[in-house]
C-alpha cells in the first residue's frame, strides 16, 4: 500500500468555502445525509446557477425589443457567449447553446460530413462516447463513407496516438475525438492526436467531445488546431436543459440548418433561453473567484487556468487516495475482489473510477453504498457503455465520480464502506 503525503491540494478552509457555495452538498433533498458521488452523471450545482435560473425564468420579456427588459437579456447572452468562449480559450469562430452537449456534436458532426470534400473516411475511436460514435455513423453512412475505429486498449482503458497513427490518411474528412472517457476516466492527447491528423490530412474536420473533461481540468481550443468542441453544462456546475458548443470559422462557413435569409455565421434555431448563458457566466465568475483563491494572477484567462490546474491536483490527490490508500487504509487496488476498469493507474485518469466486486453484483453493491449514505451509480453492458464493458466480458459495473468539492473525508469513507463489501463477500463464501 501507498500513501500520498498530503490527502487534498486544497486547504480545509478553502475546501469549505468551496463547498459552501455549491447546492446539497452533503445530503440529498429527497434521502438525507450522503456524499456524492456520482459526478459523471451530473455535477453538484452551483448555489448562484439556482438564484439565476430562477430569476430568468421569470423574465416575461423577449430578445430583440426595444426595451430596458429585452437590452438586459441581449447583455446576458452576450456576456454569456464571451464567458464560454474564454472557458474555451476558443479564438474566432462561434459558440452557440443548443438543446444539450449531445445535440450540439450531432450538429457539428453533421455539418462538417456534409460541408468537407466528397469522398473520404470519417475517423474515430472505440473509446467515444455513443453521442459522437453514433452520430459519426450516421453521417458516415448518409455521406458513403467508410467510419473507421481506432481500437482502445481494453487493459488501460485508454486510446493513445501510437494506435492511431496505423490509420491516419490523408483521405480522412472528419474525426472526432473525445477528451476523457466517461466510463474509464482516462483522459486523451488531444493536441497530440489533432496535429498527426492535421499533417496527414491538413483539411480535416476534428471535433472534440469534452462533455467529461470539462469539470476536470483546462481546455485549450486554440492550441488543440481543432473546429469544433462540445460541453455538456450540467456536468460543469451549471443546470440541465442545454449545451454549448464552439465552431471554428471554416466549419461556421459550412452549409447548415439556418433561417432563410439570417446571419451566415448563425448557428441557433429559434429563441434561445437567456438564463442558459447567465448561468454559465456564474460558473466562469466560480472558477475566476477560485483561480483568485489558489494563487491565480493576471487577468480573468490566467485565473480560471489557476483553478483548472488546483481542481486537477486536487482531484488526483483523492483518486490516489481511493486507488492506493491513505494513511491506515488501503485502497481499491489493494481489496481482493476488486477490478478495476483501465486498471489502477492514476496518470490521466480524471475524476471516474470504475469497478467491479467479484462474488456481489453491481447493482446490490450500489445499494450497500446507498443504505451507508454513498451515492454512486451502476453501468451496463448497453448502448451508453457497452464499447468498454462488452470487450471485457462485463455484464456491468459500478462508476464512483468524484469532483473538486469532494473531501479527503468523504475518500475515506468510501473506502471504509467499501471494506464492508470485500468482507460481506467473505463471510458469505462456503466454509472449505
Amino acid at each position: 500500500m501507498t500513501t500520498s503525503p498530503e490527502p487534498a491540494a486544497f486547504a480545509p478552509a478553502l475546501l469549505s468555502e468551496i463547498r459552501d457555495r455549491f447546492a446539497h452538498v452533503d445530503a440529498c433533498p429527497f434521502s438525507g445525509p450522503r456524499v456524492f458521488f456520482e459526478n459523471a452523471g451530473g455535477a453538484l450545482r452551483l448555489k448562484s446557477v439556482i438564484e439565476t435560473s430562477a430569476a430568468y425564468a421569470g423574465y416575461p420579456d423577449n430578445q430583440g425589443r426595444d426595451n430596458p427588459a429585452s437590452a438586459a437579456l441581449m447583455k446576458a447572452i452576450a456576456r454569456g457567449k464571451g464567458d464560454m468562449r474564454l472557458f474555451l480559450n476558443a479564438q474566432g469562430g462561434q459558440v452557440f447553446v443548443g438543446e444539450s452537449g449531445t445535440e450540439v456534436l450531432f450538429r457539428l458532426i453533421r455539418t462538417a460530413a456534409l460541408g468537407a470534400a466528397g469522398g473520404g473516411v470519417m475517423l474515430g475511436s472505440t473509446l467515444e462516447h455513443p453521442a459522437s460514435r453514433s452520430a459519426m455513423a450516421r453521417w458516415a453512412d448518409v455521406t458513403g463513407r467508410a467510419h473507421v475505429l481506432v481500437a482502445h486498449d481494453d487493459a488501460t482503458g485508454r486510446v493513445t496516438l501510437d494506435r492511431y497513427l496505423p490509420l491516419l490518411t490523408p483521405d480522412i474528412r472528419v474525426a472526432t475525438i473525445v477528451q476523457t472517457s466517461p466510463v474509464t476516466g482516462m483522459s486523451v492527447d488531444v493536441a497530440g492526436i489533432a496535429a498527426a491528423i492535421r499533417a496527414q490530412a491538413p483539411e480535416a474536420f476534428i471535433i472534440v467531445d469534452g462533455i467529461q473533461h470539462a469539470s476536470h481540468g483546462g481546455i485549450d481550443c486554440a492550441a488543440y488546431g481543432i473546429d469544433g468542441y462540445a460541453v455538456s453544462p450540467y456536468k460543469v456546475f451549471s443546470r440541465h436543459g442545454y449545451g454549448f458548443g464552439w465552431a471554428s470559422d471554416r466549419l461556421t462557413a459550412c452549409a447548415k440548418e439556418q433561417i432563410a435569409g439570417g446571419p451566415a455565421e448563425a448557428w441557433e434555431l429559434g429563441t434561445r433561453d437567456a438564463g442558459a448563458y447567465a448561468t454559465f457566466s456564474d460558473v466562469v465568475d466560480y472558477l475566476d473567484w477560485l483561480g483568485g483563491k489558489v494563487g491565480g494572477k493576471g487577468d480573468r484567462r490566467q485565473r480560471i487556468e489557476a483553478a483548472a490546474g488546483a481542481i486537477h491536483d486536487h482531484e488526483a490527490r483523492l483518486l490516489e487516495a481511493m486507488l492506493n490508500g491513505q494513511g491506515n487504509r488501503r485502497g481499491l487496488a489493494a481489496m481482493p475482489g476488486v477490478t478495476l476498469i483501465g486498471g489502477g493507474d492514476t496518470s490521466g485518469r480524471e475524476g471516474v473510477v470504475s469497478l467491479t466486486l467479484a462474488g456481489m453484483a453491481s447493482s446490490d453493491l450500489v445499494a450497500h453504498l446507498e443504505a451507508r449514505g454513498i451515492r454512486v451509480h451502476i453501468r451496463k453492458d448497453d448502448h451508453y457503455c457497452g464499447n468498454i464493458l462488452h470487450p471485457l466480458g462485463l455484464a456491468d459495473c459500478i462508476r464512483v465520480s468524484i469532483c473538486h468539492y469532494n473531501s479527503p473525508a468523504e475518500v475515506m469513507r468510501f473506502l471504509d464502506t467499501m471494506e464492508e463489501a470485500v468482507q460481506q463477500v467473505e463471510n458469505e463464501k462456503p466454509a472449505g
